[in-house]
């Protein structure tokens, strides 16, 4: 079972990943803004979106939104590991 091991924010909603397999991708997040919904609306303001943590292996925010690891893996950019 992959996990989210790292993530840091870039800019301009990028979100560097780093998974359990040592694999490290770029997570685009506006792909989020682009959904309905009370959790995503708080996302919107890039200084809340920038308030994710990791929990229990997903990509987290205070509202209660999370991303699991495996859905994460699939929507973002990943390179193999070094």
């Amino acid at each position: 079972m992959i996990k989210l091991l790292a993530a840091r924010y870039l800019n301009d909603y990028q979100v560097k990943l780093g998974f359990s397999d040592g694999r490290e991708a770029v997570f685009d997040g506006k792909t989020l803004l682009n959904r309905d919904g009370s959790l995503v609306e708080a996302l919107r303001n890039e200084d809340y979106f920038k308030r994710f943590f990791i929990d229990a292996g997903a990509l987290c925010w205070p509202n209660g939104l999370e991303l699991s690891p495996a859905r994460l893996y699939q929507v973002s950019k990943i390179s193999e590991p070094a």
